[in-house]
């Protein structure tokens, strides 16, 4: 209705004006008839608002619509798609939005298309990838000389690497590929742990594993996993000095359960805190260390969200960084 009678008002204020201006007319030409002049004034008032009556009847539907510009995605739809408009214009309208709108999901339907099959493609070279990757390891099972460590370095590297883009590809499809269970906290943690033993021998970096064999809590095994890997991998990436420690910690609070991985590396700036969990944000650490790619942290932060697990961290540049896993237990 506001808005009806704010295209309206234009044609009022013209309606007024005119009235006005013919009736001095008259006055100036001699005619003293004031009744006759307020009875044409009343007659000509109704017609006017007869008309203002029927141009809002008719287009009610249409200016109620534009007033919700967000009720619906689709032009006109809804409680509003069975009343048909009653002008030209309003029907023009409708058909011009009624076309962009068809143009716009044909559209949106075509990159959706080609992003699925981009994602697809992403997903199966990956899993190619870690088929040769994993003859390799085997290959260099059998040797011990320094050769044989530095190539089976850099293919942990690699498996890391591509383990990223998996998940990373995977996070928008996150709920058809999660499994909920209750998991042994110690034996997760342990897991992932024994997985990077060659990580933490490279450089000279102990476990120091205190978490109650009792603990349990309610997760995905394989998406756990993948974060706790991350954060190992971050831990051990920024610890300069060797013959370091890294710690976890797991213990009950109340009615949560805590997992706290605490390293001795060098700590990230105060001003970098509040953007680690953003995607491809580096920061300061980033420009020392060339392997940072900025998306290790975001992940964990957008796993863990999806699996219903709070995410904190806290840092002391030259002291450590300590990042805290909370899980809801019910």
């Amino acid at each position: 209705m506001k808005l009806f009678l704010r295209e309206q008002r234009p044609l009022i204020f013209v309606y007024i004006a005119q009235l006005l201006i013919v009736t001095l007319i008259y006055w100036l030409d001699g005619f003293r008839n004031m009744e006759v002049s307020i009875y044409a004034c009343l007659i000509s008032g109704c017609l006017l608002l007869g008309y203002l009556v029927f141009r809002y009847t008719a287009n009610r539907s249409f200016y109620t619509r534009l007033e919700q510009p967000h009720a619906s995605p689709e032009p006109f739809q809804g409680e509003f798609s069975g009343v048909p408009s009653q002008t030209p214009l309003a029907e023009a309208l409708q058909q011009v939005l009624r076309s962009q709108f068809r143009s716009y999901t044909t559209d949106l339907q075509n990159y959706k298309h080609k992003i699925e099959s981009h994602l697809q493609f992403i997903n199966q070279w990956a899993h190619q990838m870690k088929t040769p990757i994993s003859v390799i390891h085997l290959i260099l099972q059998k040797k011990d000389d320094p050769d044989s460590t530095a190539i089976g370095d850099e293919l942990d590297r690699l498996k890391k690497g591509l383990d990223l883009v998996l998940h990373t590809a995977r996070l928008d499809t996150f709920e058809r590929d999660f499994y909920v269970e209750t998991l042994q906290l110690e034996a997760i943690v342990r897991s992932a742990a024994s997985e990077q033993k060659r990580l933490f021998i490279r450089r000279r970096i102990f476990p120091s594993i205190e978490v109650e064999p009792s603990i349990s809590v309610t997760s995905d095994e394989k998406w756990l996993s993948f974060v706790l890997s991350q954060l190992i991998t971050n831990a051990v990436r920024y610890t300069a000095s060797e013959r370091g420690k890294l710690y976890f910690k797991g213990y009950r609070q109340g009615q949560e359960v805590v997992l706290e991985i605490r390293d001795e590396g060098i700590g990230i700036p105060a001003s970098d805190l509040p953007r680690v969990f953003d995607p491809y944000f580096t920061g300061e650490n980033g420009r020392r260390y060339q392997e940072s790619t900025g998306m290790g942290l975001y992940l964990v932060k957008q796993i863990c969200s999806k699996l219903g697990h709070d995410l904190s961290i806290e840092s002391t540049v030259g002291e450590g960084t300590t990042v805290r896993i909370i899980f809801h237990c019910s």
